[in-house]
């Protein structure tokens, strides 16, 4: 009989994506990280716009902050006052949850088109997150990508239902 993991052990299994939800892995963090990216900081702030229990929201943004993706800066010295701000690992997030939003515009708006809209200041045009090959700039889809074990696999490791060619 196998074991049942349990939600805080996909920290510690040998997969990134096992790994990840463990820290982002609830609603909450997901709509915690996008208001910080429409520029929410404070705690006050976060409360207010997600009506967000206070407990629930502390554990989220000290969960966040211990796994490096937020850090807390000193926005006032008396009384001492801090926000949350978005570190590079937070950053680099940026393309999951505009990936989740652009997902959530094309299947659950309920055809009234999208609630937010992201406009590329450079060139001024409404983008959409494509994934692209850093060789040879093409936007890639599921079915071209080949899954193969990289250099942190366990010595186990096996693309379960590898698609066969042919």
């Amino acid at each position: 009989m196998l074991a049942v993991m349990k939600w805080d052990e996909l920290a510690h299994e040998p997969c990134s994506m096992a790994r990840t939800l463990g820290v982002l892995g609830d609603r909450w963090t997901l709509l915690i990280l996008r208001d910080c990216f429409l520029g929410v900081r404070r705690f006050d702030e976060f409360e207010e716009r997600l009506r967000i229990a206070r407990h629930v929201l502390a554990s989220r943004l000290k969960k966040l902050s211990q796994a490096g993706i937020l850090a807390k800066m000193p926005y006032q010295e008396r009384p001492r006052r801090e926000e949350y701000r978005l570190t590079q690992a937070g950053l680099d997030l940026y393309p999951v949850i505009v990936g989740l939003a652009q997902w959530g515009d094309r299947y659950l708006c309920g055809g009234q088109g999208p609630a937010m809209q992201r406009r590329h200041r450079l060139c001024g045009h409404v983008l959409d997150a494509v994934l692209t090959c850093p060789e040879c700039a093409k936007p890639v889809i599921a079915h071209e990508i080949a899954v193969e074990a990289g250099p942190g696999a366990a010595k186990d490791f096996a693309v379960p239902f590898a698609r066969r060619r042919g």
